[in-house]
């Protein structure tokens, strides 16, 4: 037995009362967050700070305003969203009502992460409240700051009886993966991604995993050197490499790779100063244990550390590096780095990147720097990712309108904008008919006794792709849209 079944029943009557359903309610509770947002901007900045050390720039950019804007975006299409879609109609439905109705799930459950605390626990719960459901939000304990903040502040904001935070480690996550949920959303790792989707296939759950992985990054020789090195190191380093999307490790050739490094302790120095330690600007590492395993990464291997390579225990300080002439057998090749490391694997051109890329797993992000527009066009086509940023990095998840999520291994399911709001929606196909005579006995060929001509008919109907190309069925055809027409005129006096 759950020690949470009571809040989740409770929630499972908020439901079923329709509350959500409502969508002067579920603006109500949009704008509520809107104003938390505004409202509580120096606690949240304090939160992640905290928790990562993460400065007021980085808080703003990567966390409050990211959040800010998707519920601006949620709150201004609402009605539009929530709409029934009205499909294209072939020939034989050219009498009947149809549209896809965007059923909310019902109680659903979303799984925070710890290295974007704020962003990837609230974008995705402002969804499902746009979407009509109720929500059970669990924060990561890793970032303990922040989940005290929303288990503190969200219930002053929300209503209480269709939103709740509930707070914990691995013993709560268990308990409540005990439960039945409609739908789960989460953002973590791949290998606690597996356990949360065999969770859900107990009950048939459906799911969005948002995980990571090793997303590589191709730099081709005729790449701009200077805006290269400062857009990947910008990707690697911010929140202290701790981002699923970041640049894990380069591919490039010898020489390309003494250009790269050359430049990059240029703009290391220019960032962070002689001291990386005194910069206000690096964050921390998330705690011992995550410390603990990028050292070790750090200690093996046969690369060679090019730049960094510093690390302070006691303040989860590790220096921003860069490691050469990195081989495919070394440990960090073998794991998601999550960390300021960033490994170096000699390839000799586009096709030998490609071809290192596809005998891993599926990453959550592939970069490409080049001028040359066939190059590009060779990793985006052969290449299977997530998503691909071609001469930049991490920006393609903030571009408006573009889906983020994973493939494979590296997650399913994808949200952002609108794609956020239809992750939490069952489309719901609706087929309405009426008993006018005239539609029936055209539609009467379906009825036993079954002959040849009435199977002529329908099959002249129902093939949608001949409509309008084929002279095969048009006396079927003309008879039909002389009936739509008489039933039109029929209805039109009648009504």
């Amino acid at each position: 037995m759950s020690t949470f079944e009571h809040v989740i029943a409770g929630l499972r009557a908020a439901f079923a009362s329709g509350k959500t359903m409502d969508l002067a309610f579920r603006r109500k509770q949009l704008v509520a967050l809107q104003r938390m947002y505004k409202e509580c901007e120096t606690e949240m900045i304090t939160a992640v700070a905290k928790d990562l050390r993460k400065s007021k720039h980085e808080a703003l950019l990567a966390e409050i305003m990211p959040t800010r804007n998707e519920v601006d975006e949620m709150i201004s299409n609402l009605n539009e969203w929530a709409a029934p879609e009205k499909p294209s109609k072939t020939l034989v439905n050219m009498l009947d009502k149809m549209m896809i109705v965007n059923d909310p799930y019902g109680v659903v459950l979303v799984l925070g992460a710890w290295n974007y605390p704020l962003q990837l626990t609230l974008v995705p719960v402002q969804a499902a409240i746009a979407a009509g459901n109720c929500v059970v939000i669990k924060p990561s304990e890793h970032a303990s700051h922040v989940a005290k903040f929303l288990a503190d502040t969200i219930p002053k904001y929300l209503d209480n009886d269709c939103y709740q935070v509930i707070c914990g480690g691995i013993p709560e996550t268990t308990d409540l993966l005990k439960n039945k949920f409609d739908y789960i959303f989460y953002t973590g790792s791949t290998r606690v991604g597996q356990i949360i989707h065999a969770a859900a296939n107990k009950h048939l759950t459906p799911v969005t995993l948002e995980l990571g992985g090793k997303s590589p990054c191709f730099i081709n020789s005729d790449a701009d050197i200077a805006i290269t090195a400062r857009r990947v190191l910008w990707g690697k380093f911010m929140n202290c490499g701790q981002t699923c999307i970041a640049p894990d490790y380069i591919l490039c050739n010898k020489e390309t790779q003494e250009k790269f490094v050359k430049e990059a302790k240029k703009v290391i120095s220019e960032w962070y100063g002689d001291d990386a330690k005194a910069s206000p600007d690096l964050c921390r590492i998330i705690n011992q244990t995550n410390f603990n395993r990028l050292q070790g990464l750090l200690k093996t291997g046969k690369g060679q550390i090019a730049i960094g390579g510093k690390t302070v225990a006691d303040d989860l300080f590790i220096e921003p590096t860069i490691i050469e002439n990195v081989q495919k057998s070394d440990a960090i090749m073998q794991e998601e780095i999550f960390g300021p490391i960033l490994p170096i694997v000699n390839v000799r051109d586009a096709a030998e990147a490609i071809s290192y890329i596809k005998e891993g797993e599926k990453p959550l992000a592939l970069y490409v720097f080049t001028k040359d527009a066939k190059i590009q066009d060779l990793f985006i086509t052969k290449v299977s990712a997530g998503g691909v940023c071609v001469n930049d990095t991490i920006l393609h998840a903030a571009a408006p309108n573009l889906p983020f999520g994973g493939v494979g291994n590296s997650g399913i399911g994808a949200y952002h904008g609108k794609y956020s709001f239809d992750t939490f929606v069952h489309k719901k196909s609706v087929l309405i008919k009426d008993f006018n005579k005239i539609g029936e006995a055209l539609a009467s060929g379906r009825y036993p006794p079954y002959t040849e001509s009435k199977t002529k008919r329908l099959l002249g109907l129902m093939r949608r792709r001949e409509f309008g190309f084929s002279c095969k069925y048009l006396p079927h055809t003309v008879m039909f849209l002389l009936g739509v027409a008489l039933t039109l005129f029929v209805k039109h006096f009648i009504d």
